[in-house]
């Protein structure tokens, strides 16, 4: 379910001169970012650095005081693009807290955005639409008939990523996945998304705090501080940058702990 319009060949995302603020408070001032084809960034940063504020703007649900964005070639600050919701069609994204409707069972929340830009399709076909989703995420059959508070944590996160491929986007937003996870869980969860990525070809922007994830399924990593992305790159690279943010975050005990659980991995 691809537009048409939608330019193959361009980068996943490119921003150029963005600039988010509220009121006098600056959160982003001429920051650029570019996110290429067929690949999972992570985003980190400090709090307070706008990694969820980048990620509105880039979905077009904040427009920014300045600069431009770009979504698969699409220019995402354009009237034409929230109009036809071209972004919205091509993206999938799981919010931090899942964000499923409660009253809705889970197949319900997964039908949702297929019933809002597909309406013409059967019920049936909608039905079935969403139970390969929910199967694709990881869950049983009898999971589409529950009611999100019926599931445990890890199935609701599982869940929202169902609905996000729902529309079978080819960029996938998630805000911080694996927060709330026991070890175990968050580890399986980074294996799904790595699986999914590889099976559908899906472009990932992750904003995540979780260093076992950044270690166990990026391809690289944009670091956000002082308003701007820092660095952009693969995670080599990310740590031997010099700043002192960067630096205490990989370099300090979790981070030593990741490194050293990669290298036993590998």
């Amino acid at each position: 379910m691809t537009d048409d319009y939608i330019d193959s060949d361009a980068p996943a995302i490119r921003v150029r001169g963005l600039r988010n603020s509220f009121g006098e408070q600056v959160v982003h001032d001429n920051l650029d970012l570019d996110v290429g084809r067929g690949e999972i960034i992570g985003v980190v940063g400090g709090s307070g650095t706008g990694k969820s504020v980048l990620m509105r703007a880039i979905l077009g649900l904040r427009p920014p005081q300045a600069g431009t964005i770009e979504v698969l070639g699409v220019d995402a600050l354009s009237d034409r693009a929230r109009e036809a919701g071209l972004i919205e069609r091509n993206t999938g994204v799981l919010y931090q807290n899942g964000a499923l409707f409660s009253s809705l069972s889970v197949a319900e929340n997964v039908s949702v955005p297929l019933k809002e830009h597909y309406p013409e399709l059967p019920e049936d076909m909608i039905h079935d639409l969403a139970m390969l989703k929910i199967r694709m995420s990881g869950l049983g059959e009898d999971a589409g008939a529950k009611l999100p508070s019926q599931l445990s944590g890890g199935m609701r996160k599982r869940a929202a990523l169902a609905r996000a491929l729902a529309l079978d986007p080819a960029l996938l937003f998630l805000d911080e996945p694996t927060a709330g996870l026991d070890p175990i869980g968050a580890a399986a969860f980074d294996e799904l998304i790595k699986t999914l990525q590889r099976a559908l070809g899906l472009t990932v922007f992750l904003i995540t705090h979780d260093l076992d994830t950044l270690y166990a399924i990026c391809d690289r990593v944009a670091v956000l501080a002082d308003k701007r992305v820092l660095v952009n790159a693969p995670l080599a690279e990310v740590e031997t940058f010099d700043h002192p943010w960067v630096q205490e975050y990989f370099h300090g005990p979790r981070g030593r702990a990741a490194q050293a659980a990669l290298a036993k991995e590998a």
